[in-house]
């Protein structure tokens, strides 16, 4: 939430209900190691779920911080480098709970334990991860999204690019692990020297796979020019801090995949990296991890070739980082395409035969399927031609991966029979927008005059992920309808030495960027969460997530379905329902209030909302202590 206070919702229902979990608690980032969100729980249900109030409130660390500083009087300067630019950013948390103790991470990264049950603050550790470049502040708000838990540890990895582990009991660092309790991230870096912040620092939390921490990397999509830090997948030590191993997502020298990057751009390609969270399979000790668009992101004239490891989905072993098996989802990407929700690993039944399988869904709109031991997918991905780019040194790959099922959860492609048509006026204008840009299928390549994408490079699922029942195989995945155009132009060579530089940009009905005021040109829904049977790869239901746009001033009067509201949610599951959040965001500012929402997860049915004091950018979660969830 923008102000930092963080308060948490479905704890306390006003109905006394038995549950048949007296204790359950969300113990990893995404409810376990399997990436899962899901909750054995039923307390709060579709009869009691709109009378939920708050039952407890904390007020951020940050907030104090943020007040200290803005306290000091005219002329006295902070204990520290300071920069206007310094502020409180998005808080994209998502705590866990252990033996009834709830911890997280603000958005300046100081790590935080609360009594579970009250939200009594036990303890803060503060890393002073904000010490590292002002400069960057120009780049980024600070984010980070979660800790983990290890041995009575709390581990972070920090986005100032260090690997802080704490006592779970008090918030002291573990003299034992690293130097004084922390190791630095920058140390073994490929590429050129980073910089703490902008060029390379941390927001997910890391993959624990036994004794081993697994930690990956928000890199810059657009570094100054050719030459980039790789985004190297990294092993250390849960005990000690000490490296173990290193997997190059760009291949060096003799290893395999370096000949998809012709012309030896491996030598100097960046990025790559795995910035969302990972998912682990405890019982085989591996690691499933989805990597992001090498760099340039718009623009890959200087990385011929198809570009492994780059936007596909990883699956290691743990404690020596060797490759299991790989599937690329993308091919010499250049829609920042990059899958970042968190793998989802869900044990089938497909036509009669048992999979224990893992579920990727990605930006463009697709969940692919595999069988989670060996790679093979579950149904076949086909090869389908795609269109060539005309940009000068620009060489696609002339196919791309594309599942048979389940079938495509977005709307995909730009057609003019998909422009917004609520009055003539608006199908008048959206056909202007529309006329200004090309236009075509899913993978549409970026272009001088600018290509209107759908889904766009924030379209379709984002981190936030989905959610499995795990007792029917049934995915929930949220999603948005957010058209991109993408563009490229010819480089000032006294600037950088990539030929053409990209962007992405959304535009509404006035052909600019959203605004208070703006409507897409495209039709509703503008977000949705969809209801996918992976045992069969059948839609099972599609709704639209929230009111949307319906009381616009262009829009009054007409009566209109919900459109939904185009705000990027996550979702948890718990035996009855499918709890997601909605309201006013930064793509649709002037809609609604931020809610609470829940669905009946059979049918999709909304079954009740609750109001929040201030929007959510991070996914809810849920737990139970002493028989109350």
């Amino acid at each position: 939430m923008p102000s930092g206070r963080w308060r948490l919702l479905p704890l306390l229902p006003l109905l006394a209900c038995g549950s048949s979990e007296s204790a359950w608690t969300w113990d990893h980032y995404a409810g376990d190691a399997q990436s899962t969100r899901y909750a054995p729980l039923d307390q709060v249900d579709a009869d009691n779920f709109a009378k939920l109030e708050i039952a407890w409130a904390w007020e951020s660390a940050d907030v104090a911080w943020k007040r200290a500083i803005d306290a000091l009087p005219e002329g006295e300067d902070p204990p520290f480098a300071y920069s206007d630019k310094m502020d409180i950013g998005e808080f994209q948390l998502t705590p866990i709970v252990v033996d009834g103790v709830l911890y997280g991470v603000t958005t300046i990264g100081q790590i935080f334990a609360l009594d579970a049950a009250n939200g009594e603050e036990l303890w803060v550790h503060d890393p002073r991860a904000y010490l590292a470049s002002q400069t960057a502040w120009d780049f980024l708000w600070p984010k980070q999204r979660g800790v983990a838990w290890w041995n009575g540890r709390i581990l972070l990895p920090t986005y100032d690019a260090w690997l802080v582990a704490v006592d779970a009991a008090t918030g002291e660092p573990v003299e034992t692990f690293g130097e004084g309790g922390r190791v630095d991230l920058l140390e073994g870096l490929r590429g050129p020297p980073a910089r703490r912040l902008g060029d390379y620092f941390q927001t997910s939390p890391v993959a624990v796979v036994g004794d081993t921490l697994v930690v990956g990397s928000s890199i810059s999509d657009r570094p100054p020019g050719t030459r980039g830090i790789p985004g190297d997948l990294r092993g250390y030590d849960a005990r000690t801090g000490a490296l173990k191993w290193t997997f190059h997502v760009v291949p060096a020298a003799g290893e395999l995949g370096v000949e998809t990057w012709e012309d030896e751009s491996w030598r100097r390609a960046g990025a790559a990296n795995v910035w969302g969270p990972m998912t682990v399979d405890p019982e085989r000790g591996r690691v499933y991890a989805v990597t992001s668009t090498p760099t340039n992101d718009i623009y890959g004239g200087h990385r011929p070739g198809d570009n492994l490891f780059a936007e596909s989905l990883l699956c290691l072993d743990g404690e020596t980082g060797e490759r299991i098996w790989h599937h690329q989802l993308v091919r010499h990407g250049v829609w920042d395409y990059d899958p970042s929700a968190s793998p989802v690993l869900v044990d089938l039944v497909v036509d009669g035969r048992p999979v224990e399988a893992v579920a990727q869904a990605t930006k463009q709109g697709f969940v692919f399927v595999f069988d989670r031991a060996t790679g093979e997918p579950v149904w076949p991905i086909e090869d389908r031609a795609v269109p060539a780019s005309d940009v000068p040194g620009e060489r696609l790959s002339p196919t791309q991966p594309v599942p048979t099922r389940p079938p495509p959860f977005e709307r995909q492609g730009t057609r003019e029979e998909d422009l917004a048509d609520f009055t003539p006026e608006i199908r008048a204008r959206a056909l202007a927008v529309f006329e200004r840009f090309r236009s075509g299928p899913l993978f549409l390549p970026p272009s001088e005059q600018g290509s209107l994408v759908l889904p766009g490079a924030s379209g379709g699922t984002s981190w936030r992920g989905a959610a499995v029942d795990v007792e029917t195989g049934v995915l929930y995945v949220p999603s948005i309808t957010l058209p991109n155009v993408y563009s490229v132009a010819p480089a000032d060579p006294s600037e950088t030495d990539f030929r053409y530089t990209g962007r992405s940009e959304v535009y509404d009905l006035d052909g600019g960027a959203f605004g208070p005021d703006s409507l897409p040109f495209v039709k509703p829904p503008y977000s949705r969460i969809t209801a996918i049977d992976l045992n069969r790869g059948e839609i099972v239901w599609q709704v639209a997530n929230g009111e949307g746009p319906r009381d616009h001033p262009e829009l009054r009067g007409l009566r209109l379905p919900r459109l939904g509201s185009g705000v990027p949610t996550g979702v948890f599951v718990t035996k009855t329902l499918v709890v997601t959040t909605d309201g006013a965001d930064y793509w649709f500012p002037a809609l609604g209030e931020p809610i609470l929402r829940a669905y009946h997860k059979q049918t999709g049915e909304l079954v009740g909302e609750v109001r929040l004091p201030a929007k959510v950018r991070g996914v809810p979660m849920t737990y139970a202590l002493d028989g109350v969830q």
